[in-house]
C-alpha cells in the first residue's frame, strides 16, 4: 500500500500564514466542528465523502482534517484509490494550535 502524504499542523499553519491557497476539508461530525475548524476549511462529514465526489477536482490537492487524523487518514486512502491528490494533517484538531473559525 502506498504511503499517503502528510502535513503537520505547524507546516499547515506556515502555509496559511504565507497566504497559500489550500483546499482544506474537515471530515468531522457536525457536533465536533462547532468547537472550531481550521480557517478556510470546508466541512464534509466522512460518511458523506462518497456522495460528494463531484466536489473534488483531480487536478488539485486536498488536505484532510479530523479530530486526531484517523478518520481523515481513512478518507485520504479512499480518495487516493479513486485517483485524487490527498494529504492528511497528522494529529488532527487535537494537535492544531492555530486560529480556528466557528460555524453556526
Amino acid at each position: 500500500m502506498e504511503q499517503i502524504p502528510t502535513i503537520t499542523p505547524e507546516e499547515l499553519q506556515k502555509k496559511l500564514e504565507a497566504g497559500e491557497k489550500l483546499e482544506l476539508v474537515d471530515v468531522r461530525e457536525d457536533e465536533e466542528v462547532v468547537f472550531g475548524m481550521v480557517p478556510g476549511a470546508t466541512h464534509i462529514r466522512m460518511g458523506d465523502i462518497p456522495t460528494k465526489l463531484d466536489y473534488f477536482d483531480k487536478n488539485k490537492e486536498y488536505i484532510f482534517i479530523c479530530r486526531s487524523s484517523g478518520r481523515s487518514g481513512n478518507v485520504c486512502n479512499y480518495l487516493h484509490d479513486q485517483g485524487y491528490k490527498v494529504r492528511n494533517m497528522v494529529g488532527g484538531m487535537l494537535a492544531w494550535t492555530g486560529e480556528t473559525e466557528y460555524t453556526e
